[in-house]
């Protein structure tokens, strides 16, 4: 880990000049940054710590039944919010499902949105192996290599790594906003789904933001009481998705499904919404065989690695017991 200089901003006015200088990281949980620091993933001059910035982690009702969470919020006290626990249970269980007790009393909302890939060849300490991520033209080691737990969707030849954090999944069911500021310029509204890029589109940006935009806030809009999420991994205690669903559903009076979001998690390098089956699932009742020829057919496009294959089966499931237990919770 190279040194660095340490400041602290006192308004997010002090942040925004700082994220604007090359050379600059902003800190906030830290539990990302120094693991990038650490094996060199980012080599900041300078690190600016938010934590202090007056209202940043504030979680405020909105006009219409919407809530605003600040960007600097952590994640433990999001979850605890009993606006968050009643109106949208999704993302309180995506959070609890995110990381341990000890991490969620220090990790941050926006930080996790800005997450970097788990994929064991980006992260790896050995300089030499090919990832375009972190050394464009160098090639993608995880094409060839080792791919059990890569994309399935978005992915192109020089990156099949896909996005690890649970809570912009079920954002991306909620269809929540992110809200931001940029020096020199009026801020904006990115729907969470449109925040991350695809490979195809760069390979060497994770998202959207330009240099010295800031996540000020997340919004979501009215409460989705009929909504959950379902994580799939290795080992329950703690550990990444293999793959994860989040999903909601209002029911009618004869107990169909009058509409339906579904995101997918671990899926490709941003939550995966499945708009088509969203259509094709209106009139269906939730425990309809039928709602499980439309996930497949959803998953129909998935193109896994070869020893990936395995995830299209845990997708549609997933998704079917996300929708389950939704429609459980409104019944």
């Amino acid at each position: 880990m190279r040194p660095f200089g340490y400041e602290r901003a006192g308004t997010i006015d002090d942040a925004l000049a700082a994220a604007a200088q090359p050379g600059t990281a902003l800190l906030a949980g830290g539990t990302e940054l120094l693991n990038w620091m650490r094996l060199g993933l980012a080599e900041p001059e300078r690190v600016i710590d938010v934590t202090r910035i007056a209202g940043l982690d504030a979680i405020d009702s909105l006009a219409g039944g919407g809530l605003r969470i600040g960007a600097i919020a952590r994640l433990n006290d999001v979850a605890a919010d009993p606006r968050v626990r009643g109106g949208w249970p999704v993302l309180h269980d995506a959070i609890h499902k995110a990381a341990s007790a000890q991490l969620r009393n220090l990790a941050t909302i926006g930080g996790n949105l800005l997450q970097k890939t788990r994929c064991a060849y980006f992260r790896s300490e050995d300089p030499d192996v090919p990832c375009n991520r972190r050394s464009a033209g160098s090639g993608c080691a995880a094409i060839s290599g080792y791919g059990d737990r890569h994309a399935l969707f978005g992915w192109t030849e020089e990156c099949i790594a896909t996005h690890p954090a649970d809570p912009p999944v079920a954002l991306a069911a909620l269809d929540a906003e992110v809200v931001t500021r940029r020096p020199g310029a009026a801020g904006r509204r990115i729907p969470i789904g449109e925040l991350y890029m695809l490979p195809g589109e760069r390979v060497d940006a994770d998202t959207v933001l330009e240099r010295g935009e800031v996540i000020e806030a997340l919004e979501l809009p009215a409460p989705a009481p009929g909504s959950a999420y379902v994580k799939v991994r290795e080992r329950e205690s703690y550990e990444y998705a293999l793959v994860a669903a989040a999903g909601t559903v209002e029911l009618s009076g004869d107990g169909a499904i009058s509409s339906a979001r579904i995101a997918l998690g671990s899926v490709a390098m941003r939550p995966w919404r499945l708009r088509a089956a969203e259509q094709r699932l209106a009139g269906l009742r939730p425990d309809a065989p039928e709602v499980t020829d439309v996930l497949r057919g959803a998953l129909a496009d998935a193109r896994p690695a070869a020893a990936g294959g395995y995830k299209v089966a845990i997708a549609v499931g997933a998704a079917r017991r996300a929708l389950m237990n939704a429609a459980r919770a409104v019944a």
